[in-house]
């Protein structure tokens, strides 16, 4: 089954105003695809030349928190593990290899949720490109790397256990 974005942004909507809507209007969490393609060229025009992520918040309701990840071919980004939040990731545009398990090598710590490593050895390695959508369960090393052109991911965090801390 194959799962457009429009599908998938309205059930990331629908699951965050379940739980965390209570001084939200529901068009405070609406994103189409015009707005979309203006954050895309936000990051485009903005993303100083030797920045692997150009991170820009869609919405936030704590603990949960969305946003769009813009990356460009020839920076990979430095590998990851996010300790208490999974990760649900949709692609937007673009294609890259995509690293989930194994260990962090040179690991360390972020701040008090998340570590990050030099290169994630081990783990199993995929092609992920535009429509793709998965889970990076917590505590799971995860990269990106050889990206193609333009790599532009939507990024959900969840609390591991799915409910407020």
């Amino acid at each position: 089954m194959r799962i457009s974005g429009r599908t998938f942004l309205g059930a990331a909507a629908l699951l965050v105003s379940a739980a965390a809507l209570s001084a939200q209007t529901p068009f405070d969490v609406f994103f189409n695809a015009d707005k979309l393609s203006a954050m895309i060229a936000k990051a485009k025009n903005e993303r100083k030349p030797d920045q692997g992520n150009f991170v820009q918040p869609l919405w936030a309701f704590p603990p949960y928190h969305a946003s769009l990840e813009y990356r460009v071919h020839g920076i990979d980004t430095p590998p990851n593990v996010h300790e208490q939040d999974k990760e649900i990731i949709y692609v937007v545009q673009g294609a890259c290899k995509l690293t989930m398990g194994g260990h962090l090598r040179n690991e360390h710590r972020t701040n008090a949720a998340n570590r990050q490593g030099t290169a994630v050895d081990g783990g199993t390695s995929q092609r992920i490109s535009k429509g793709a959508w998965l889970v990076v369960p917590e505590n799971t090393p995860h990269s990106f790397t050889e990206i193609e052109d333009t790599f532009v991911i939507i990024s959900l965090h969840v609390p591991k256990d799915g409910a407020a801390k």
